[in-house]
């Protein structure tokens, strides 16, 4: 690996996989370019596309010619290069699977009822919403958020007192949790979650990369 790669962040910006690796790399202050591929600009199922990411989805990293799918592995991947002695993503053994095992548990416990609520009140017409599916949606994505709440209750972030990498896969869908208001999203009050949100959009990374970015 040279010590000054042509970094490269393929994908939209208004995807929230690439958001993660935008708002990482806009934490770790490193440079990198971004090319607009997938959703209404295509180009993922380009043959030249599917030899770096042969999934065809968003975002794909590359660095000279390494290139690395998958959002969460490409922010470890980023914190183990250019953060390996800060509470980014922590050495020690069990603090790093604490972070690890949230920042899982956003894909596997919060995006996809959270996909279903940003699809049904986002991507489709008002006259076409299927309003009781995005209401048990709303109460899934409820119940995983209240995972993190409870935490969030006593200490600043979601593992502790520091900022580490699963603050960020957590993070982004909050903008959007408590962006979506205006299209008629209620939520419980959950204090913590909204006071954490808060501590987030005083980061400029995440104002810059996430919060910016129009709720599309």
């Amino acid at each position: 690996m040279t010590n000054n790669p042509q970094r490269i962040v393929w994908g939209r910006a208004t995807s929230s996989n690439v958001m993660k690796v935008l708002w990482g790399l806009g934490e770790l202050g490193l440079p990198f370019e971004r090319i607009d591929v997938g959703g209404a600009f295509g180009k993922t199922d380009t043959p030249e596309y599917r030899a770096m990411n042969p999934t065809g989805l968003v975002p794909t990293l590359q660095e000279d010619s390494f290139t690395l799918w998958e959002s969460n592995a490409i922010l470890r991947y980023l914190a183990h290069v250019h953060a390996a002695n800060s509470t980014l993503w922590p050495a020690e053994p069990r603090a790093r699977a604490n972070v690890d095992h949230w920042m899982d548990a956003q894909q596997t416990v919060l995006n996809r009822p959270m996909s279903a609520v940003f699809w049904g009140l986002v991507r489709t017409p008002a006259d076409k919403r299927d309003l009781t599916a995005i209401e048990a949606s709303i109460a899934e994505t409820t119940r995983a958020w209240r995972m993190i709440e409870a935490g969030l209750s006593r200490h600043d972030f979601i593992t502790g007192a520091d900022f580490t990498l699963c603050d960020i896969p957590w993070g982004v869908h909050a903008h959007r949790w408590f962006g979506m208001d205006y299209l008629g999203l209620t939520r419980p009050e959950m204090p913590a979650l909204r006071a954490w949100y808060d501590r987030l959009c005083q980061r400029p990374a995440y104002r810059q990369h996430v919060v910016s970015t129009p709720i599309m």
